[in-house]
């Protein structure tokens, strides 16, 4: 039968068959290598074949998986030359951020932003904690909102503290599959327990399957919201690698980049050093903003460094 993966641990997956019923998934060992290059071969989101081997535990074995829509990947924590697939088949992706306990670089933002672009999932910036918001972060904010909303992002400001801006959010979350993702601490664990607040219901389907023992914050585990749609909850990204991008096509996840491209002399114009650069001219001009650009350069530089 068709199913759809809700949680993976590495060697064990949850899956709910079409029958509605959890069953706890192994991969046969052969499908497990063949032709695989990241690290997890299964990831949350993915669609795959169930065969049921023990109805009474409802133990069954993955034998195929389906072609992915689309999907989000990372360099592998514990190999840096191995990627690893966060979620797949997902319609957006939610990045929470801070300015303030912690502050949440712009740096980490734009490494994300390009690895959803690469991938093609529209991202939404979410920035927690707008109660400690003085006139310092309020400017920071409003300087961020400016830049992000006029390249063509969604931005948005909550504090889960005091209540503000989650039903905004609830309604972008509506019939979709959404990946939250976020530094640890910037309020991505309680904006997932605001939407479950019976807490109990959301792990008592899973008590007694075989990784019980685990911890749930390692890996990224998908549930369904009652309202319609479906979130991914990811555990806390240190930082973000991102995988299988050439410094050549680097600028065309940049959207305000993009558009310029076509206006540079030369086509292999990687925005540095060359004459007739639009993107130069148009970072001097402020058409691009500075920031942007220098995130653009850091990643550039860190895509050198590994050698490509």
């Amino acid at each position: 039968m068709r199913a759809l993966i809700y949680k993976s641990t590495g060697s064990w997956y949850i899956a709910r068959g079409e029958d509605g019923q959890l069953y706890n998934a192994r991969v046969k060992g052969s499908f497990k290598v063949e032709g695989l290059t990241s690290t997890n071969p299964i990831a949350v989101g993915d669609e795959v074949n169930l065969n049921p081997e023990d109805e009474a535990d409802n133990v069954a074995t993955i034998t195929d998986i389906h072609d992915r829509r689309n999907y989000i990947a990372r360099t592998s924590p514990h190999n840096k030359n191995k990627h690893h697939i966060v979620a797949s088949n997902i319609d957006q992706t939610l990045l929470f951020a801070t300015l303030k306990d912690p502050k949440t670089s712009q740096g980490f933002l734009d490494r994300f932003l390009v690895s959803a672009e690469a991938y093609h999932v529209p991202a939404i910036l979410v920035f927690n904690k707008s109660d400690l918001f003085r006139k310092k972060e309020q400017e920071l904010y409003d300087e961020l909102w400016n830049m992000y909303t006029a390249i063509g992002y969604t931005v948005l400001k909550i504090s889960l503290k005091q209540g503000e801006g989650i039903e905004e959010l609830k309604t972008l979350l509506q019939d979709k599959t959404t990946l939250v993702s976020g530094h640890s601490g910037v309020g991505k664990s309680t904006f997932i327990n605001h939407l479950f607040p019976d807490m109990e219901l959301k792990t008592q389907e899973v008590s007694g399957w075989s990784g019980k023992g685990l911890h749930t914050t390692t890996y990224a585990e998908m549930f369904d919201l009652p309202f319609n749609g479906k979130i991914i909850d990811t555990p806390g990204i240190r930082e973000f690698g991102l995988v299988d991008i050439s410094r050549q096509e680097l600028s065309h996840y940049f959207p305000e980049m993009r558009a310029l491209l076509n206006n540079c002399q030369f086509n292999n114009c990687q925005h540095i050093n060359e004459p007739g650069c639009a993107v130069k001219a148009a970072v001097e001009s402020g058409e691009i903003a500075e920031s942007r650009f220098f995130s653009y350069y850091n990643i550039l530089e860190s895509i050198d460094a590994k050698s490509y």
